[in-house]
């Protein structure tokens, strides 16, 4: 009893972190699942993907209701990272734990460095006759200065984008977030809030695909994914609030060093082989 109130107030910590830098619950839980309570990996992922489906969820509704979310795109592009999540699952059935490990650090050190990265706000005109405008992937957004129009481009690049980022997501248990903004805010020149919200109504679904094949397998646990999923809620929610009355930069800041430290860490466990 007492480890599963703990492990609670681990994922609560995880969650708030999570939350103020934007990469997520699932980069500390797996690291705080399996280095710090001995958690199997496998089952540590599965964990994290269910918690990952319950904050992306409420968020989205919320981004959905304000217009900020293109969910024509977002179902476009899901079907690239559903099939990633689902090959990223089934993969990392095959691979040794301590190479998921090293994977993870060497992703989670690029996460950090795309969310520290400037962020462009492309606003494109639709060229008409393209696989945009056939596609109908544009739509508009409120904004200060009132309702904005906008169109995606190069989709056909963000599409295989998301196919690795759904692959990550499925193999390492996070919501792969980061690649998927550097999809459609780079590669695709969407406006920057509609590429981050899309991402976050994406997130749950991927994580989804890649958690029934975990399920499948019995490595998701409800003894471990129960107090992780209400606890990453609860942090995210706190750490939703916090945001609203901080500096956010410095604590960006402050928390990708953590991050990079942490995984340094994962990769030096995974080198040794101290994974299960």
């Amino acid at each position: 009893m007492s480890e599963i109130i703990i492990l609670f107030i681990g994922a609560i910590a995880a969650g708030l972190m999570g939350s103020l830098t934007g990469l997520g619950g699932g980069v500390i839980i797996i690291p705080l699942l399996t280095l710090g309570f001995g958690v199997p990996m496998h089952y540590a992922i599965g964990a994290s993907l269910v918690s990952v489906i319950g904050t992306s969820s409420g968020a989205a509704v919320a981004f959905v209701k304000e217009g900020f979310t293109n969910m024509r795109i977002g179902m476009f592009l899901e079907i690239a990272t559903t099939m990633g999540a689902v090959v990223g699952a089934l993969v990392s059935g095959f691979l040794n734990p301590n190479t998921i490990g090293i994977i993870f650090a060497s992703i989670l050190i690029l996460t950090v460095l795309l969310n520290l990265r400037g962020k462009p706000d492309h606003q494109e005109e639709l060229i008409k006759g393209s696989l945009e405008h056939k596609l109908k992937l544009y739509g508009t957004f409120p904004d200060k200065d009132g309702i904005k129009s906008y169109a995606a481009r190069n989709s056909i690049g963000g599409f295989c984008m998301m196919v690795f980022a759904g692959a990550m997501s499925g193999l390492l248990g996070i919501g792969s977030g980061a690649l998927k903004v550097l999809a459609m805010d780079n590669m695709m020149k969407l406006p920057f809030k509609v590429s981050t919200t899309t991402s976050n109504f994406m997130i749950g679904v991927t994580a989804v695909a890649g958690a029934l094949i975990y399920f499948q397998r019995g490595q998701i646990i409800p003894v471990i994914a129960a107090p992780v999923l209400i606890g990453v809620v609860v942090g995210s929610f706190i750490g939703s609030k916090t945001l609203m009355v901080s500096k956010t930069k410095k604590l960006k800041t402050f928390f990708a060093i953590v991050i990079t430290l942490l995984s340094i860490y994962m990769m030096y466990n995974g080198v040794a082989k101290n994974f299960q």
